[in-house]
């Protein structure tokens, strides 16, 4: 049976709670899961209950927005102690760069015409992982914009009048403490990305595995990042980034997925790493 290595949730910017994720992962036909929520950890508890009652494995997971010069490199862990010091204390300090950054977008978008205050965005997204696709449903909510692609268009693009960047680790820093949590990490959709250069490096600072199977990526991508797994030692992995029902993305949980056996050889990895 398939696998999915990477789902987000209400608690951060998904639509669905963490136990109905796993409800839609089984009509799906998923084996393995790994819930992936950006930048926290509150929903791997509730959906691993919901596992073992529904036959899903739970991987738990995290997604870490990166910063390179001129982009962004998301690097997702898997087997992650949740309750690491650490990872608790840079976590805290993620999510308040995350929620000075909304006051900042609504200052922008004030000084735009459009009233838009944050605890509007809150409402959507909760205080711990607001991003700009909360931002976007608020927007939409007040009748601003008809549609995620409008808000992102007109406002929150990169270069979009009302962009407003965040507190951010390098993708070193997010491997080092992923792996000081007893986890896997791993760089997400590297063609989005683009930044194949860096990945050697961030090979030998530890990065364990590569999304090389990817909603967006194509026949010729995926050739390529398995090839380039294989030819760095790393874990080819794969998920479908599913957001949520209504969440301007249209994919559904096992719509995209990957074979379990290369689920199978994250753990395999992450128990050999426990052992030694």
């Amino acid at each position: 049976m398939p696998a999915d290595l990477h789902i987000h949730s209400k608690l951060s910017d998904g639509t669905e709670m963490p136990e109905e994720i796993v409800k839609l992962a089984k009509s799906g036909g998923l084996k393995t899961i790994a819930l992936t929520d950006h930048d926290n950890m509150d929903g791997v508890k509730d959906a691993a209950a919901a596992g073992k009652q529904l036959g899903v494995e739970v991987i738990p997971g995290i997604e870490f927005t990166c910063e390179v010069p001129g982009a962004e490199v998301h690097i997702l862990g898997y087997f992650i102690d949740a309750e690491q010091p650490a990872l608790l204390e840079e976590l805290e300090r993620i999510q308040e760069g995350r929620v000075q950054r909304i006051h900042k977008i609504s200052e922008k978008l004030k000084a735009l015409g459009i009233d838009l205050r944050p605890e509007e965005v809150f409402k959507f997204s909760g205080r711990k992982a607001p991003g700009r696709p909360h931002v976007a449903r608020a927007l939409i909510a007040k009748g601003v914009v008809g549609s995620f692609k409008e808000a992102f268009d007109r406002f929150l693009e990169y270069k979009g009048p009302a962009y407003v960047s965040h507190y951010k680790l390098a993708p070193r820093e997010a491997i080092k403490l992923i792996l000081a949590a007893g986890g896997l990490p791993a760089m997400a959709h590297p063609a989005v990305s683009g930044r194949d250069e860096i990945i050697e490096k961030l090979t030998g600072e530890g990065l364990q595995g590569l999304e090389a199977y990817y909603p967006t990526h194509s026949p010729q991508q995926v050739e390529h990042y398995v090839n380039l797994a294989r030819k760095l030692g790393l874990i080819p992995t794969g998920g479908s980034d599913y957001h949520g029902k209504n969440s301007g993305r249209d994919i559904r949980l096992g719509d995209f997925s990957i074979p379990d056996e290369l689920a199978e050889k994250l753990k395999d990895e992450h128990l050999r790493r426990n052992r030694s």
